[in-house]
């Protein structure tokens, strides 16, 4: 009942005429960035980032959440109409999206997708509203062994289900505590990785770093493979949305258990796109037509869109109750938190009440706010995707080096942005993921510093992490799920072995 009060004084907040208007301006601002392949919410609110310094953190987190929102709609647009996924967590959604297109049923696959994401990111937010209380009040007891614990958690949970070589992940992630080291030392004010360079006692602004990373190396990568956009023509209209709504019954099985997969996945953090592709993959086991399935069935659609969206929104849950975001967008997201001087974490609960119910209850108006933009606008929308790339990409540029130079007003920041942006075209060249690194980047100075105030706290004994059933059931599932690819191999190597031996010899 406590959380249905404070979600209506939030929803005061958000009836507010600014930050309604911010919130429609997020929501388009989105739809373009989710339409422009390769961008996707991470990079667009990292661009857009410094658009919101000078309002207020509620006001601003209204406005770069409601980005969100609106790029997890608009990637499916470009998947389904140009089979070139917006973003890639909308790959799965072109194996069965842009078939029923090329069948003249463009306007009941995006109809389909934009209501199953409006139906998992409601399901997420609901579970944020109710869950991310709970998970505030019992952190409240953590002290700095249990915040190292929860995110070496989160570290290692990386390495355990990130789809990349595990060797790549930590190499992706060691670069990124570096990076998080550079500049004074706060407990003993030593130089640490400076190399005598005066410009780097301030350390590298997270910032700088995102934009660079993924707005900059993904340009680069875009103008070396010269995309361009043929695709199909939908217009939505009314019968074919109430049509389509009239069949989404049938599929309410595989709405909600997407729902829950991509929840899970989202907390855990697994990530939207691993999300879409699980939830797709059992949609196809389950179904009765999964023989149909990559050839223009409209389920194909709802598992990986319902999915993705709610992964995509529960990934704030553990950014807002313990400062650990799940995802490379909440990590953009916690950098801005951090940036207006908030600290998420269980105390943000207490100290910040206005603000973070401010926050969900914008996730529900975004969420209805833009499904009906998108659709109506679908038209209007993809014709982005004619205007030819170079003019697009200048522009995205321009608007990089802008945000990266408003950060501390130091043209210095904008060669570092340079540096990032080939630094993220290699990283992706050589298929290193980016996730990793920027978690690091973001986190590295506070799991240093709840390391740090840990061995102070037990005079330099490790045993401190195993001192209480909470951190150690914590860092001990951590360390399983660093040395998870080596188990994993190691069954499946025992497997393979017992499938090779002759039944008479046993």
């Amino acid at each position: 009942m406590t959380e249905l009060t404070s979600l209506f004084q939030g929803l005061y907040l958000v009836a507010d005429p600014y930050n309604f208007m911010l919130m429609a301006i997020g929501v388009m601002l989105g739809l373009v960035v989710g339409l422009l392949p390769g961008l996707g919410g991470a990079n667009g609110i990292a661009i857009l980032l410094p658009l919101t310094f000078t309002m207020s953190p509620t006001s601003g987190i209204i406005m770069l959440a409601s980005i969100y929102w609106g790029s997890l709609f608009g990637g499916a647009i470009t998947s389904i109409l140009f089979n070139i996924p917006g973003c890639s967590w909308s790959v799965a959604t072109t194996f069965d999206g842009y078939p029923m297109a090329q069948r003249g049923k463009a306007a009941q696959a995006l109809t389909a997708s934009f209501t199953a994401s409006f139906i998992g990111a409601f399901f997420a937010v609901l579970v944020i509203t109710f869950l991310a209380p709970l998970v505030a009040r019992f952190a409240l007891q953590f002290g700095p062994p249990e915040f190292f614990g929860v995110m070496l958690l989160t570290f290692c949970s990386f390495i355990a289900t990130s789809k990349e070589s595990p060797l790549k992940v930590l190499s992706s992630m060691t670069l990124g505590f570096a990076l998080a080291a550079v500049g004074l030392d706060m407990v003993t004010g030593d130089l640490r990785l400076t190399f005598g360079t005066s410009e780097a006692l301030r350390g590298i602004y997270f910032l700088v770093a995102v934009i660079g990373l993924f707005g900059i190396g993904e340009i680069l990568l875009t103008m070396e493979e010269g995309l361009v956009f043929r695709g199909k023509e939908a217009r939505i209209n009314l019968k074919v949305v109430l049509q389509t709504w009239k069949e989404m019954p049938r599929y309410w099985a595989t709405i909600l258990r997407s729902a829950v997969i991509g929840c899970w996945m989202g907390i855990t953090p697994g990530g939207a796109t691993p999300a879409s592709f699980m939830s797709y993959g059992i949609a196809k086991r389950f179904s009765k037509r999964g023989d149909e399935f990559g050839k223009g069935e409209i389920e194909g659609v709802y598992a990986p869109e319902t999915g993705n969206n709610a992964a995509g929104t529960s990934a704030l849950l553990p950014m807002l109750t313990l400062g650990i975001p799940g995802s490379p967008t909440a990590a953009v997201l916690l950098g801005g938190l951090m940036i207006w001087g908030l600290q998420p974490g269980p105390l943000l609960f207490v100290e910040q009440k206005d603000f973070v119910w401010g926050l969900i209850a914008s996730m529900y108006v975004a969420n209805l706010v833009a499904l009906l933009i998108v659709l109506t606008t679908v038209p209007y929308l993809a014709a982005i995707l004619r205007i030819p790339f170079s003019i697009i990409a200048p522009i995205i540029i321009v608007l990089c080096s802008i945000g990266a130079y408003t950060i501390a007003n130091e043209f210095g920041d904008v060669i570092y942005m340079l540096i990032f942006g080939v630094l993220g075209y290699f990283f992706k060249k050589l298929s290193y993921p980016l996730a990793p690194l920027v978690l690091a980047l973001v986190l590295g100075g506070m799991a240093e510093g709840a390391f740090r105030q840990s061995m102070l706290m037990s005079q330099g004994s490790l045993t401190i992490f195993w001192s209480n059933w909470l951190v150690g059931s914590i860092v001990t599932l951590a360390v399983i799920l660093l040395f998870w690819p080596l188990i994993s191999a190691g069954i499946a190597s025992l497997r393979t072995r017992g499938a090779g031996v002759p039944r008479e010899s046993l």
